[in-house]
C-alpha cells in the first residue's frame, strides 16, 4: 500500500509508541511503501530535533536515515490554492495525490480534507487494521 505518514504519526511512533510505533515497525517489515517530499522530511527532522531536548535518551537519527535511504522521495509541488485549513498540511495531501497514496494522520485538518482529488486520509488505528487485514508485503 502506498502511504504518506503525517509528522504526528512518525514522531509519536518514535517518541511515544502505541499504534504509531506499530506502523513504523510495519514499514520496517516491508508491509507498505512510504512516500514523502523534502518538505515533509524537513518537518519530521525539525520536530524530532525539538522533541529530543525533552527526551534526550531516545535515538531517532537512525530511523530518519533509514527513511531517506528506503522511502520514496518525490519533489515538492506548491499548491495552486489552499487544500486544508492549515496550509502547512497541504504538502501531505499533494504528495499523496501525486503518488496515489493514502495519508495516515490524526490531524483534524488532514482528516477534514479526506477525499480531496481522491486522496483518502486514515487515522493511524484504521490504517493499522487495514494493514493487518491485507497481510503480506507492500504492493
Amino acid at each position: 500500500m502506498k502511504t504518506v505518514l503525517d509528522t504526528n504519526v512518525v514522531v509519536s511512533g518514535i517518541f511515544f509508541g502505541g499504534v504509531p510505533r506499530t506502523i513504523l515497525e510495519a514499514w520496517v517489515d516491508g508491509r507498505f511503501e512510504w512516500f514523502l517530499s523534502p518538505s515533509i522530511f524537513d518537518e519530521y527532522l525539525r520536530t524530532c530535533d525539538r522533541l529530543s531536548a525533552a527526551h534526550p535518551t531516545l535515538e531517532y537519527q537512525g530511523l530518519l536515515t533509514s527513511i531517506i535511504g528506503h522511502a520514496t522521495l518525490v519533489p515538492d509541488v506548491e499548491p495552486q490554492r489552499p487544500i486544508t485549513a492549515d496550509p502547512g498540511d497541504d504538502k501531505f495531501m499533494i504528495c499523496a495525490h501525486r503518488t496515489g497514496a493514502v495519508v495516515v494522520s490524526g490531524d483534524k485538518h488532514l482528516l477534514d480534507a479526506s477525499g480531496w482529488r481522491g486522496v483518502t486520509v486514515l487515522r493511524p488505528r484504521a490504517f493499522s487494521v487495514q494493514l493487518e487485514n491485507e497481510g503480506g508485503k507492500a504492493t
